[in-house]
């Protein structure tokens, strides 16, 4: 289950860009604005319900980030070596205008398109998730993470086509440790 928590965690870090531009694009900042007028607030958030969820997303992207970095520090699991690497960076620019930046082009005002947005937003999850296209993340990208596809040597044996998350610039014959996303993707950093 945590396997599966992860992806859905990396999928909507990954439209963490998108939440961004849709607050930009709908928050709506009044006139007279005063700290003390309740009615005022009041009228704000209302008027403001999508940027404030954007803005919670946001938030909830943050917290992927900061958990994924803190579980990476605690990856415990016997390190890797790698035997042959390939750099494929170019799949976080696939995914950001493919995907996100289409979904910029919806009218946020109109109800009946917010839906279709939505449900486009779970059924675009549901089918990255399935594919294990989920790590394509171009919100990591920005964060200085980079994606790799390579062969190593574990434990029990050797894997090929593993693709592996870090922050890093991997070399061949560097050893990692990691946290296993699923069978062939891996979040890693080098072994100090």
């Amino acid at each position: 289950m945590t396997s599966v928590r992860r992806k859905i965690d990396l999928y909507i870090l990954s439209l963490g860009l998108l939440f961004v531009f849709i607050f930009v694009m709908t928050v709506k900042f009044p006139a007279n604005f005063s700290f003390n007028d309740g009615e005022l607030w009041k009228n704000l958030v209302v008027s403001n319900l999508l940027p404030l969820i954007s803005m919670l997303f946001m938030c909830y992207c943050w917290f992927v980030y900061i958990s994924f970095d803190f579980d990476l520090k605690g990856a415990n699991d016997l390190p890797f070596e790698i035997k042959e690497l390939e750099n494929i960076n170019c799949e976080h620019l696939t995914f950001l205008f493919t995907y996100v930046m289409p979904l910029i082009g919806f009218d946020f005002a109109n109800d009946r398109q917010m839906i279709v947005l939505a449900l486009l937003l779970v059924v675009m999850g549901a089918i990255y998730i399935k594919t294990d296209l989920f790590y394509a993340n171009p919100s990591l990208a920005l964060l200085g993470f980079r994606i790799y596809r390579a062969n190593g040597h574990f434990k029990n044996g050797g894997r090929e086509g593993i693709t592996l998350i870090c922050r890093e610039h991997l070399k061949q014959g560097q050893k990692f440790s990691y946290i296993k996303l699923d069978e062939r993707i891996y979040y890693v950093r080098s072994v100090k």
